[in-house]
């Protein structure tokens, strides 16, 4: 799946004149409750693994740092391309209950671990949700503080459900210049790697 999803990276990068860009990558997962069913189906593995596919092109380390968050921040990982098979579903097994939907615990945490990197070193993060922050005024607060401290870091919303659901209306109205979204529906396991990448790249210019 890795290789497929290499070969797909590398053709939409190359479409987006983004070919030979370095960036870290981060995977940011959603444990809030209503996540259940998509750890359960594998849905969630398989955007890490996607998301592994594309720092391999991204980052010469080829290493993703992985965040998950419900109520705060619930613990942390990496993903590399000899310890990435089944590794979501463990730490998710490792982190006790589900919680809430706080972007902001989840964006603090990214910049936290970022900030270790050398100046300027440009971020994409690959934020995984089902919902709106259930703590509206400081997601919005964390995301425009970051577009100011950290110009480099670029987080791209990557939404499981419905899309008409209301809850994504929060991602559309965002206008804090460093993220973008993409709505990737109810069974997002069934995107082709293509399909994903387009939606996560779309507006990343670093």
């Amino acid at each position: 799946a890795l290789t497929t999803a290499y070969k797909a990276a590398a053709a939409t990068l190359k479409t987006h004149d983004l070919t030979g860009t370095r960036a870290k990558v981060h995977l940011v997962l959603d444990r809030s409750a209503s996540m259940r069913p998509y750890y359960k189906d594998g849905s969630a593995q398989a955007l890490a693994e996607q998301t592994l596919a594309l720092a391999a092109h991204l980052d010469p380390e080829a290493t993703v740092h992985v965040t998950f968050f419900s109520t705060e921040l619930d613990g942390t990982g990496d993903l590399t391309l000899t310890d990435h098979e089944n590794k979501i579903d463990e730490l998710h097994a490792a982190l006790g209950r589900m919680g809430r939907t706080s972007y902001h615990a989840a964006v603090e945490a990214v910049l936290a671990h970022h900030e270790k990197e050398a100046p300027g070193t440009p971020a994409l993060v690959v934020f995984q949700t089902d919902g709106a922050p259930d703590a509206k005024t400081p997601a919005t607060q964390a995301l425009t503080d970051a577009a100011k401290n950290h110009p480099n870091v670029h987080f791209s919303f990557v939404a499981f459900g419905d899309p008409e659901n209301k809850a994504f209306d929060y991602l559309r109205k965002l206008k804090t210049g460093n993220t973008s979204h993409f709505l990737a529906g109810e069974t997002p396991k069934e995107l082709t790697d293509q399909e994903l990448y387009e939606g996560v790249l779309a507006d990343w210019r670093p």
